[in-house]
């Protein structure tokens, strides 16, 4: 596939790197050279040194010839123009735009092929919130994400000592469990390596795991590995910002909250927009004032500033000085491998976190969801299945059945999904909470419909899982 990417900015870097290595022709368009210079270094990739909205710049990056653009520079303005020019003038099938104002993002309208021709916006600062506002739902969580509508869940934890199952082989853990209530140990990270886990795989204290279950039953699955802890109360949040406001909205009806702001008009701003947070203007790198607030009595401590460095000095400071948990936006990834398991409990890469709702629509097949995991070393994909035994390598089959693809394994599917739509008030069709979770095993057959979960402990066989899911041409 041929894709111009528009910014070479956190998010355009990490689409970049994550598209190149599927063997995409990629090309960057940005007015930084440098920052062009540096991709180039380490990706096999062209670019473009230019303003993104310009027609003449967009022809010089054979914007003619593209199957997609991806608009992701600092400016709503040019992302929706660039979007714009490449329907009108170099006929792009598919184009995503990152968008940040809701003026924008609320209209239908606007965004619509007779307009601006945006074919999926992508709000970084929507993800990241939700991702957030999921870890405090899930505290003793290193990474929690969802598939096939809600029904299924996925928990990262870190394995801990007098733990049921740490020091016990994983073939165990149904002894544990309630009758009726089924999990998956997906994954295991151990010491930076990957791990394929299979029956006789003992977990170990320490180990980053990766848990699958029913949303229903995923808490008592996490009991297997980790103890419960106290929900998330009171939170403090560092940075008043695009995202620190989103998440102080998010949990002000859930959580005391407060939110320490640098700038003192961002301050005031931010006072204004929400009803029960107290906002204070100060540096949450002030050890006065973050015992003045009692940073002793948070649950949570979120920094999420654009500095990188505040938000590793602030997330120490107040882990040292007695917050339970410490949440920090880390952009470098390098920063982010390093300081998180010390003080910093989780360090957030929001590139990585908002790449995945991108991905999704620019994978091949019909991939309901894509989910980065690792900070982008492994991908987790929704792969809805169809078509019939005659002409899919899938359907129809037995998981145990299907070719062995190294570094990839389906680890559940989600049955009936779209079955469970239901006809509410005035006709309008609304999305209950049904469709069967079957945890996978070797005698499971897969059946046209199901959403398929396939973990890729290597970003590499990605195309290998598409291609096993790809529907022959013949088929109606």
């Amino acid at each position: 596939m041929r894709i111009v990417i528009l910014g070479a900015g956190q998010v355009g870097a990490s689409v970049a790197e994550s598209l190149v290595s599927e063997n995409n022709d990629i090309t960057v368009v940005d007015s930084d050279h440098e920052r062009l210079a540096y991709l180039q270094d380490r990706l096999d990739l062209q670019t473009v040194v230019g303003n993104a909205a310009h027609p003449s710049v967009l022809a010089s990056a054979g914007l003619e010839d593209a199957d997609l653009l991806i608009a992701v520079t600092q400016s709503d303005q040019t992302n929706l123009v660039a979007c714009k020019v490449a329907h009108s003038i170099f006929n792009v099938p598919a184009r995503i735009a990152r968008l940040r104002a809701r003026d924008f993002l609320d209209s239908e309208k606007l965004l619509s092929p007779e307009n601006f021709a945006v074919d999926y916006a992508l709000c970084p600062e929507h993800v990241i919130t939700e991702y957030i506002a999921r870890l405090v739902d899930f505290p003793e969580a290193l990474q929690v994400l969802s598939f096939g509508s809600g029904r299924l869940a996925l928990v990262a934890v870190r394995a801990y000592s007098g733990g049921l199952l740490v020091g016990s082989p994983i073939k165990e853990m149904p002894n544990h469990l309630p009758p009726g209530i089924e999990g998956r140990i997906a994954a295991i990270y151990r010491r930076d390596g990957a791990i394929t886990p299979t029956g006789d795989t003992i977990i170990e204290d320490g180990d980053e795991v990766f848990l699958l279950a029913a949303e229903e039953h995923i808490r008592t699955v996490m009991r297997e590995l980790r103890r419960s802890v106290e929900p998330v109360r009171r939170v403090m949040i560092a940075g008043g910002g695009n995202i620190g406001l989103r998440v102080a909205q998010a949990l002000e009806n859930k959580c005391q909250v407060k939110v320490i702001e640098l700038d003192r008009r961002r301050a005031e701003f931010v006072a204004t927009a929400l009803k029960s947070v107290l906002v204070l203007n100060g540096d949450a790198t002030d050890e006065e004032l973050l015992q003045q607030e009692a940073i002793d009595e948070m649950d949570l401590f979120l920094a999420l500033t654009s500095d990188d460095e505040d938000n590793i000095m602030a997330g120490s400071l107040a882990k040292r000085m007695g917050s339970k948990r410490v949440v920090a936006l880390i952009n470098r990834r390098a920063y982010a491998e390093l300081v998180q398991g010390g003080p910093i409990d989780i360090a957030i890469s929001p590139a990585q976190v908002s790449i995945g709702t991108l991905l999704t629509y620019v994978r091949h097949g019909d991939v309901a969801q894509v989910h980065s995991l690792r900070r982008g070393a492994a991908e987790a994909l929704e792969i809805v299945a169809h078509g019939e035994q005659k002409n899919s390598k899938v359907v129809g089959r037995r998981i145990g059945e299907l070719p062995e693809i190294a570094g990839a394994f389906i680890a559940a599917i989600v049955r009936d999904l779209d079955k469970s739509r239901d006809i509410g008030f005035l006709g309008l069709a609304k999305q209950k909470q049904m469709g069967r979770v079957l945890i996978a095993h070797k005698d499971v057959m897969i059946e046209s419909g199901d959403h398929v979960i396939v973990f890729c402990l290597d970003k590499k066989v990605v195309k290998q899982v598409e291609k096993l899911f790809a529907v022959g041409f013949h088929f109606f």
